[in-house]
């Protein structure tokens, strides 16, 4: 195959992120993105390395026979959220299990994933769950009339008007609508991302599941210029007099007044507490807080979890589900008091990546003293405005990064909680969390891969899995919430005192000459080639060595092929030969 070739296959099955594995007619396998099981695709080759290719989809040929007729959303084929709504609910909860188990059962200890496994728990609503959404600005086409919405399939630049979304309510869908059509009736700029002008750029919108309360905050640049209809010309010297400047910042704030105005005008189902503008000149295409002031209302909104009241802002991290988010949340604090209710009584927790404090204060009334690390300022100062108005007396939050902020707590834990970023946890955070030595923790995980590649080290420094469960805060989306208890592993526990001759004993003395980092420091000195503790593993268990537990895959290597390829265990028995670990021959 060659780059710029099209070529048809099936879908043989879908890993996690959304990568399609596609066998084509000859038996090659391309890796395609936003396919589904069953489907027979036309796509286009993006390029080849070393024997594998990827493709990019160009048209499903004929659908999978587990595709609804039908999608639920009538912006399926434009909007690039929602890729596997065509799918029957039951079939995208039994997909994300699929992938889990893909992705965890190479870095678990052999067979062990399936008794481990607690399955995936369905989202509470399939429709209408999103408490958050955040839309862009733009036109659907170029020099095309202003939209807001998603970002089309496949398009950093064009823009769909997703009136019909189905993840999130009518009243969302109200302020979407309502937002577009006032600017579009006043024919304010957009901000161009390749330009970088332009005046209107996000529309974050939320809304609380239980109490009904909905915050709206428009997001703009800070060059009023753009609110003008001919302003298509960079500023002159004239435009920056000061006399200029202040009929802009007029025209702005009676342009931002009356958008607020009309908002307070629509009858919601729920009811509107703020309204919201935020300056954001980043060039970067995100949603950045340069400075936040209320047009009306408040600043901030409540939803409830579990019998607990928390206030949320713009910009802090909340579960995008808040239904769902309890079911995952009750799954947490059951796997830390399943076997014993009491464990956490008088106890210090760490709830790590501690976002609003939910898992913190929930934690917290059978718990001697909880201390939440966030790096997110804003977010903490909800934490600790949430823990007052619980009545929560035991709760500490501290505003900076993890890896810096843990030396500097006195109080160490005896149990910790982790739900980091996508990206997981920093291997120097993590190699300090596992120094604390706590017996158990649970770790919250909203990418598995970057679970699969943590467990890794902690596996390798003593814990063992114990329980893992999902949980579907993301339904029509591939993304899926992990969560996995681990407790230390006791070595004295899983041995037997046997009686050993010398020449026994002198195996066994020579099996610790050199540790793991030593071996791959030698092969790596000896013959250039990286090679993992999981192939030192099997090696070491091919030549009768006894090896630590509960080695795994390397997430360097290939999570499908884990076995050691000729060269590295050719290169691994060198090396033992070397410290003297097997016979030389």
């Amino acid at each position: 195959m060659k780059k710029g070739q099209q070529v048809e296959g099936v879908v043989t099955r879908v890993d996690f992120p959304n990568k399609g594995i596609v066998q084509t007619d000859d038996g090659d396998l391309i890796t395609v993105k936003n396919v589904l099981e069953g489907q027979r695709i036309l796509c286009v080759i993006k390029k080849t390395r070393k024997g594998k290719a990827e493709g990019r989809l160009l048209e499903v040929v004929k659908k999978s026979p587990l595709e609804m007729d039908v999608p639920a959303c009538k912006h399926f084929d434009q909007c690039g959220g929602c890729s596997y709504q065509t799918l029957p609910y039951e079939e995208q909860v039994a997909l994300k299990g699929r992938q889990i188990k893909r992705l965890l059962e190479p870095v678990l200890p052999e067979n062990s994933f399936d008794d481990l496994f607690e399955g995936v728990i369905p989202s509470p609503n399939q429709f209408a769950y999103r408490n958050k959404m955040e839309f862009s600005f733009g036109d659907a086409y170029f020099n095309g009339p202003l939209s807001l919405g998603m970002h089309k399939r496949g398009s950093f630049y064009d823009i769909v008007t997703v009136d019909g979304c189905q993840i999130i309510d009518e009243d969302m869908r109200c302020v979407l609508m309502e937002t577009l059509a006032y600017f579009q009736e006043r024919g304010a700029n957009y901000y161009h991302k390749m330009r970088h002008e332009g005046y209107l750029r996000h529309l974050l919108v939320r809304k609380a599941a239980k109490t009904g309360e909905i915050l709206v905050d428009l997001v703009t640049s800070s060059d009023a210029r753009f609110l003008q209809k001919d302003a298509t010309e960079p500023a002159t010297e004239v435009q920056a007099e000061p006399l200029m400047a202040d009929a802009l910042e007029a025209l702005e704030s009676e342009l931002l007044q009356g958008w607020s105005k009309r908002l307070q005008e629509v009858s919601y189902d729920g009811k509107l507490t703020g309204v919201l503008h935020t300056r954001n000149d980043r060039p970067a295409d995100v949603v950045e807080d340069q400075g936040t002031r209320v047009l009306f209302g408040q600043a901030y909104f409540y939803e409830e979890l579990l019998g607990l009241r928390f206030r949320i802002t713009p910009f802090s991290f909340f579960q995008t589900n808040s239904l769902g988010a309890e079911k995952l949340y009750e799954t947490a604090r059951d796997f830390i008091t399943a076997e014993n209710a009491d464990i956490l009584e008088g106890k210090t927790v760490y709830d790590l990546y501690s976002g609003t404090g939910t898992i913190a204060q929930i934690l917290a009334p059978v718990s001697g003293h909880v201390i939440g690390v966030e790096i997110v300022e804003e977010a903490v100062e909800a934490a600790k405005k949430n823990a007052l108005e619980n009545g929560l007396t035991n709760c500490d939050f501290i505003a900076g990064d993890v890896l810096k902020v843990i030396d500097e707590i006195e109080e160490k834990p005896d149990y910790i909680v982790l739900d980091p970023p996508r990206d997981g946890i920093h291997p120097k955070a993590l190699d300090k969390i596992i120094a604390y030595g706590v017996e158990s923790m649970i770790y919250i995980s909203c990418k598995p891969t970057s679970l699969a590649r943590d467990l890794e080290v902690l596996q390798a420094s003593g814990y063992q899995v114990k329980r893992i469960c999902c949980c579907d805060m993301f339904a029509g989306t591939p993304h899926v919430e992990t969560v996995c208890l681990l407790s230390k592993l006791h070595e004295a526990k899983h041995h037997v005192n046997v009686k050993l001759d010398m020449d026994e004993m002198d195996i066994t003395s020579a099996e610790s000459k050199a540790t793991y980092e030593k071996i791959k420091k030698y092969v790596l000195e000896e013959t250039g080639l990286k090679v993992s503790n999981l192939y030192i593993a099997q090696v070491k268990d091919k030549h009768g060595l006894e090896k630590r537990e509960n080695y795994n895959l390397s997430k360097s290597e290939d999570a499908r092929q884990p076995k050691c390829p000729k060269e590295k265990e050719k290169a691994i028995e060198d090396a033992l030969r070397h410290f003297q670990m097997i016979l030389l021959h």
